[in-house]
């Protein structure tokens, strides 16, 4: 008797844009993807946090760019009121304060407009599994800044002073894993991670997680 092989669980999807052509080419890329189904869709900020409040979806796809509530203001209300959906922000904008502010309000990826479709697929994967994801161009910009920056002022890699254990965390808390997830895999105490997180951040001149996930992709840490 042949044994039935489990169905793949679908990631189900939020889509966000007001641009009615845009949105529907995206759907039918989306759709394409066996693992993946739109679940709602929304042509403004407001009807995006609704539907992701009244949906739930794994991986929310908002566009920065949208009438009544912007991608940003939408993905910071959406991970308030949704903390299990990852959201991802489609941006015509490769400008690093940009980046800055969708990582600020809970965003976990970050892509061009005018990426390729196969990096929207990965972003999905990528955020649904926890991790964060950025465009090529968008991680090439912020080593290219990273490294003109060191030059220009002259001043030491900042990440040579950090202890083969603080890179190890730097890592993880990129991925954005909680306190408590890092210290369950390293085997140490939630206040001892902690320690090292403010350690991290003083070493690096660092104020905020956005910023360490940054830093890390300027590192090529993390995609």
């Amino acid at each position: 008797m042949t044994e039935l092989q489990p169905r793949v669980k679908s990631i189900r999807i939020l889509l966000a844009d007001d641009h009615t052509v845009m949105r529907r080419g995206l759907r039918m890329l989306l759709d394409s993807q066996p693992e993946f189904s739109v679940v709602a869709e929304a042509a403004d900020g407001r009807e995006a946090v609704a539907q992701a409040e009244a949906t739930q979806p794994d991986v929310a796809v908002v566009d920065i760019a949208m009438p009544n509530l912007s991608g940003i203001e939408a993905a910071q209300r959406i991970t308030a009121a949704a903390p299990n959906v990852a959201v991802v922000i489609l941006s015509m904008h490769a400008d690093e304060g940009y980046v800055l502010r969708a990582l600020k309000v809970g965003a976990k990826g970050y892509l061009l407009k005018d990426s390729a479709e196969d990096d929207l697929i990965q972003a999905i994967k990528a955020v649904h599994q926890g991790k964060t994801f950025f465009s090529p161009e968008i991680s090439r910009m912020l080593v290219e800044d990273y490294i003109r920056e060191i030059r220009t002022k002259g001043v030491e890699d900042s990440y040579d002073l950090l202890t083969s254990r603080e890179r190890e965390i730097l890592q993880l808390l990129a991925e954005r894993k909680s306190n408590k997830e890092i210290a369950q895999a390293l085997n140490l105490s939630p206040y001892t991670i902690e320690t090292h997180r403010r350690n991290l951040q003083e070493k690096l001149n660092l104020h905020s997680l956005a910023d360490l996930i940054l830093y890390a992709v300027r590192k090529g840490m993390i995609s």
